[in-house]
């Protein structure tokens, strides 16, 4: 995680704020050093006293620097304010605006975002639940190969570098974006990948949907209805969600037990791509 960040500043007013940030981040031992520009040209980034081996987050409201940090592949936010709302922040990820109401919290979850580090989701008594990263494909190919699985859901990709792809694009489309999606469910006690989970939306309906799978070897465990249990907690606190639907095909009767008893009810059979499956929704 970051332990310093350096805001870039063109407007001395932006400056006001920055106190009572850099009071509460030092409570988590972070660092924060204010550079006033305009510098005398862009070079003047590479001075070294710019990049310590201590990761830094850098925050700056001149799009100069903004296009040269990020070009340089370094985690860099923008701060808005009413002189510089006319530049061009086209490219920014993130944009904050009242650095005194910024908490530390909010620049944590950037700059993992903005670093490719996955956000941790939620944990339960015996998993933890987090974004997928390209790191954890070997190990869906593991869970995917028993043939119990895909039985009942479909398979990844034939060729790994195809996984590889829609997980990489799956990160920068739909985490970014939503916030949200299927996450990896690790095993706490040998932090081992034992599944996926999590919340999307199917084209054609208007509620969430929940998906799952479990390892084999932790199967008939208790871990599904853990984590599903959890999720739509998750759900309904964190997203705002007030009903979610699970599509099961008809023949897969565990899946459908566990479903009920998370309180899901039938609603209706639907044809999808040539498969029926039973609508559960749950409110």
């Amino acid at each position: 995680m970051f332990k310093k960040i350096i805001f870039i500043l063109d407007d001395e007013q932006a400056i006001a704020g920055i106190e009572t940030l850099a009071d509460e981040l030092s409570l988590y031992g972070i660092q924060v050093r204010i550079i006033g520009v305009p510098l005398r040209n862009k070079d003047c980034i590479n001075d070294d006293a710019w990049f310590e081996n201590t990761p830094t987050l850098y925050i700056t409201d001149n799009p100069l620097y903004h296009k040269w940090l990020r070009d340089n592949s370094l985690p860099v936010i923008v701060y808005l304010h009413d002189n510089n709302r006319d530049k061009n922040f086209s490219y920014a990820e993130y944009a904050i605006e009242n650095i005194d109401e910024i908490e530390y919290e909010s620049l944590k979850l950037a700059y993992q975002r903005l670093t490719g580090q996955p956000w941790t989701i939620l944990e339960t008594d015996r998993c933890i639940i987090r974004e997928s990263t390209v790191d954890d494909v070997d190990s869906f190919y593991e869970i995917y190969a028993e043939p119990s699985i895909t039985q009942y859901m479909e398979n990844l990709y034939p060729d790994r570098d195809e996984e590889i792809a829609y997980i990489k694009d799956y990160i920068k489309n739909i985490y970014a974006f939503y916030g949200y999606g299927m996450w990896t469910v690790l095993d706490k006690a040998g932090m081992e990948v034992i599944g996926r989970a999590g919340i999307s939306w199917r084209e054609g309906f208007d509620i969430p949907e929940l998906g799952f799978v479990i390892a084999v070897p932790f199967q008939r465990q208790g871990y599904a209805y853990e984590i599903c249990r959890a999720i739509i907690e998750y759900g309904h606190k964190e997203l705002g969600f007030t009903a979610f639907q699970v599509l099961i095909m008809e023949k897969n009767k565990i899946s459908k037990a566990l479903c009920e008893k998370l309180g899901f009810a039938y609603v209706e059979n639907v044809l999808l791509d040539g498969i029926q499956y039973d609508r559960m929704v749950k409110v």
